[in-house]
């Protein structure tokens, strides 16, 4: 598959411990070494003990791109062995320079997911967890060019080159790792948690936490064309943009999609011009557009769907340590079917899972999930931590 190709190049650059050219820098190093790391105030994110960090990773095409996230430490003297990490991939926020948030703190997208998420990362820490979160390709503080939104190789690259990258800059951090992620960063916690078993073997992995994770999507984005209605209602222009969202992601990362050879003359102006949008602006301007007359035809036809698979399919086998799920049956974003096909999956292969089920919002924590999140963490991290 491309998407493993371009993994492998990745992993023997490392191996070989080799510099590559790219364009627009003098050199790049070799995935997941460290550039900078930039020590923040108490108080960032609502946290304490965090750093910027800057850091290369790859593009699904090998080529060598710098990214940025955030490392928080907890307070006091690290375990024997280092403090265990939790990566956090977080939520959709858009498509370019500064949308990503971690690393840069003056870009407030979404507050109120900022908000969800810094709580969710402050648990963490204050179960004496360093806390990893990359910014992922394109949305932190680099401009690389689009964002290619859902491909799973380049945020699980981001993810786990950012735990590389942030290890070398806190030598207090352990080998040992776990990951999670809400919405786009419950389906880059999954990539992460499949990707790690050939790119990061020399670390200590030991479970994944998915929350309403965007999976199976592109089962059901096949169908849309020049047919599709305009959808009511914010929600309507929420979906409108995560898929316009797809087809610039796409665009951007998969020439063989062929994606300009779908759109409306209307449709490529609109990709054009939303490109570098985070969420909120893109969110916005998808207000009274018909999604039907962005495409020229069917996506069913030619490369697109084939291509879509292979940028963004979940794993549902090949895993090597414990999931949990937190799923809501009432989620209307990443519709709830989406997550039962992907337990059913799981199930049928043998992977080990748990779930929890909820009946809120979208990535909305219940009680019952916090509790089992606490519990799974605890469970996954009992074993000493190993340097």
């Amino acid at each position: 598959m491309r998407i493993a190709g371009a993994f492998a190049l990745t992993v023997a650059t490392v191996a070989a411990g080799v510099l590559l050219s790219v364009p627009g820098s003098a050199q790049a190093e070799p995935s997941g070494s460290l550039i900078s790391a930039t020590s923040q105030p108490d108080g960032w994110h609502n946290l304490w003990g965090g750093s910027a960090v800057e850091y290369w990773t790859t593009r699904s095409n090998g080529e060598p791109v710098k990214a940025s996230g955030a490392v928080f430490v907890p307070a006091g003297q690290p375990p024997a062995g280092g403090w265990p990490i939790m990566a956090w991939d977080h939520g959709t926020t858009g498509l370019g320079p500064g949308c990503g948030c971690q690393a840069d703190p003056e870009r407030e997208v979404l507050p109120y997911r900022r908000r969800e998420e810094d709580a969710i990362m402050r648990f963490f820490l204050s179960k004496g967890y360093a806390v990893v979160a990359p910014d992922y390709v394109g949305l932190g503080l680099f401009d690389t060019g689009p964002h290619p939104y859902l491909e799973l190789s380049t945020e699980a690259g981001a993810t786990i080159d950012m735990v590389k990258a942030a290890r070398a800059a806190k030598p207090e951090l352990s080998r040992t790792w776990a990951v999670s992620g809400a919405s786009q960063g419950g389906h880059a916690a999954l990539g992460s948690s499949s990707y790690q078993v050939w790119t990061a073997p020399e670390l200590d992995f030991r479970g994944t936490v998915a929350i309403d994770p965007a999976s199976d999507v592109e089962k059901v984005l096949p169908i849309a064309g020049p047919w599709v209605p305009a959808l009511p209602g914010p929600s309507g222009q929420d979906t409108d943009a995560f898929f316009v969202s797809i087809l610039i992601g796409m665009r951007a990362a998969r020439p063989d999609a062929q994606v300009d050879s779908y759109l409306t003359d209307y449709g490529r102006r609109l990709l054009d011009s939303v490109q570098y949008d985070c969420l909120g602006e893109l969110t916005d301007k998808m207000a009274g557009v018909v999604a039907g007359s962005v495409l020229s035809r069917p996506l069913s036809e030619g490369p697109f769907s084939a291509v879509l698979r292979d940028y963004m399919t979940v794993a549902t086998r090949g895993y090597d340590a414990p999931i949990l799920l937190l799923l809501n049956a009432t989620d209307t974003t990443v519709p709830s079917p989406l997550h039962a096909a992907l337990m059913a999956q799981f199930a049928a292969n043998g992977v080990g899972f748990e779930s929890v089920i909820g009946t809120g919002g979208h990535t909305e924590l219940n009680p019952q999930m916090w509790a089992a999140m606490d519990d799974f963490t605890n469970r996954i991290f009992a074993a000493p931590t190993v340097p």
